[in-house]
């Protein structure tokens, strides 16, 4: 017989007002009662029954989209695809920020007994096996951005690939004194390493070539423009420094490019800077960057959730988006 909340309230020796408040709002409960009642969630496999669900998620018409670092560029940019497809089909969007691994883990355990929502977009997180068993059994529509689970349906990209292709882009140009500025924003084994991958397809195709690919001594633990700065000026202080720089992200090509102008560089003349994402404000400050469609994927995403809404058998769906070099001014 399939567990109810007054068991998982037994289980964890709480009210069941308090089971309540875990599977609503997990943010408002006591950390440790919060995780009792969560491991009592799990230990009795409690879900919620899909065609209840489904039947108290059709009066709601909201979305979820939950995900880290929400004021980042990338998420900004993505969010603007989902909301206008979310606003077109008459759904409101309902933003929940994950920032440390306990909001990550809560908000993975209690999104899917939620009945205020129709659907959820995951951004920029990675999956266990059981936490997408959990996800699917749940009978909440669920999509992934930029990470992928064979059980559910996705839109990424080929991050090794978008290495590859600045590789490419940059040798066909001459350079053979190439560097590479990294770094990614972690929040426990949750977040992707994305721009490890992209360095990794840059490696590939310019070892291939017989040319070594230049990477800064400092660590690559965040992803601000200072931290850039300072990995590009190292990078600029060698015997021989790179003639081109690919930067893992648009925002940390903002840090290339101000060492560049204090060492009183000119771009492209004396280093070229290539980018990565194609934010917005690329376009403005003419910096050549690598495009991974931000807005389509977020538009993907919703198309695909509102395909689980309407048939519940739909089979898990994998988009992977083209990547291309937009060529400006600087590289």
């Amino acid at each position: 017989m399939p567990a109810t909340i007054y068991d998982v309230a037994t289980h964890a020796g709480v009210s069941i007002s308090t089971v309540s408040r875990v599977v609503n709002s997990p943010q408002g409960v006591n950390p440790a009662t919060r995780f009792r009642v969560q491991r009592s969630i799990e230990a009795l496999g409690f879900v919620p029954r899909a065609d209840a669900t489904a039947r108290a998620r059709r009066l709601h018409r909201q979305v979820g989209v939950l995900a880290p670092f929400f004021t980042y560029s990338a998420f900004v940019q993505r969010l603007r695809g989902i909301a206008s497809s979310l606003s077109d089909a008459g759904y409101e969007l309902v933003v929940y920020n994950a920032d440390t691994p306990e909001h990550i883990h809560a908000y993975l355990h209690s999104l899917p007994l939620l009945r205020r929502l129709d659907g959820l977009i995951i951004i920029s997180l990675r999956l266990d096996d059981m936490l997408a068993v959990r996800l699917r059994a749940s009978g909440l529509p669920v999509a992934l951005i930029e990470a992928t689970h064979p059980s559910l349906s996705g839109v990424d990209v080929d991050n090794r690939e978008g290495g590859r292709v600045a590789g490419k882009y940059l040798m066909a140009a001459g350079h053979r004194q190439i560097g590479f500025v990294g770094g990614d924003y972690a929040v426990g084994d949750y977040t992707l390493r994305t721009s490890q991958l992209r360095l990794q397809g840059l490696c590939e195709v310019a070892e291939a070539a017989g040319v070594q690919v230049q990477v800064p001594a400092l660590p690559a633990n965040s992803a601000t423009r200072e931290d850039a700065q300072q990995q590009a000026f190292e990078l600029l202080a060698r015997s021989q420094p790179p003639t081109a720089i690919f930067a893992a992200s648009d925002t940390l090509a903002l840090g290339v490019l101000r060492a560049a102008r204090e060492r009183n560089l000119r771009v492209p003349q004396d280093l070229a800077v290539l980018g990565f994402d194609d934010l917005e404000f690329a376009e403005y400050i003419g910096l050549s960057t690598i495009s991974q469609s931000l807005e389509v994927s977020g538009r993907q995403a919703v198309e695909l959730v509102m395909a689980a809404m309407a048939d519940e058998q739909t089979l898990p769906r994998h988009v992977q988006l083209p990547l291309h070099v937009v060529r400006r001014e600087t590289a």
